[in-house]
């Protein structure tokens, strides 16, 4: 059954919610919210609410104290990923992280470096880890997008990949990066694609506007994709989700 998966972005140290897609060194993104409240706020709230598995992201330099404090509030209830290493991954996991995921570390120029898949998971335990995948729409289907979705890879999301991959991880993350933060609707023929696909459980993230889309996800992958929903939620300053909703949603099933 497909469930609401919560989640925490946290850039400059600071709960926000940006447009995936605008997010560089050199720029800066186009931000929708950000909140007066710290990252641990929000995992006392997800811990209060029963919720499992949601991801605690970094985006970018200066997050790392900021998503230890949300990982030490909610001990084995959140995943952490952003600038994850086999280096790293101990200090996040031993901070209260349930998994650590990760993408752009496993990518050499653009390309998959399977020899980094295999010592990641060595180092950290395939039951730790949450592989992202990430993508952008390309002529010939999705390809996984890297250094915060601005690299487009080789590397094309199809069932290759998600079998080749599904030996080293328990999860995938996968945000539509096109649509991630606008609010305009999911990626559905991704979702629909991963459900069939994927031999490992999903989580899928981009343009999630409404407690609909939920049932919408549930609908179209057979309740096999989890869905996270940020921009659209009252707590990050949307209007078209209440928080509420998604709990109950939950709870329901």
């Amino acid at each position: 059954m497909t469930l609401f998966r919560p989640c925490i972005d946290i850039h400059q140290g600071k709960v926000k919610q940006i447009v995936g897609g605008t997010l560089s060194d050199s720029e800066t993104p186009l931000t929708h919210f950000t909140s007066e409240h710290s990252p641990a706020y929000f995992a006392h709230l997800y811990k209060k609410d029963g919720l499992k598995g949601g991801h605690v992201i970094m985006l970018g330099k200066g997050c790392a104290e900021a998503a230890k404090e949300a990982l030490q509030a909610y001990p084995n209830g959140l995943q952490v990923g952003g600038g994850i290493t086999p280096e790293n991954a101990k200090e996040f996991l031993d901070a209260g992280a349930s998994h650590v995921i990760v993408t752009s570390w496993i990518f050499n120029g653009g390309k998959l470096d399977m020899e980094k898949v295999k010592a990641l998971s060595f180092a950290v335990g395939k039951e730790k880890l949450v592989l992202d995948l990430s993508c952008r729409k390309t002529a010939n289907g999705w390809n996984v997008a890297t250094n915060r979705w601005q690299t487009i890879t080789d590397s094309e999301v199809d069932e290759k990949l998600l079998e080749s991959l599904a030996a080293y991880a328990s999860e995938f993350l996968v945000h539509a990066a096109d649509v991630e933060g606008l609010e305009k609707g999911m990626d559905e023929s991704l979702i629909r694609f991963l459900a069939q696909k994927s031999p490992i459980p999903v989580t899928y993230a981009g343009g999630a506007k409404s407690i609909d889309d939920l049932i919408r996800c549930n609908e179209i992958s057979s309740g096999r994709v989890d869905l996270t929903i940020g921009s659209s939620l009252d707590i990050f300053g949307g209007t078209g989700t209440r928080y509420a909703e998604c709990v109950q949603f939950n709870n329901r099933h």
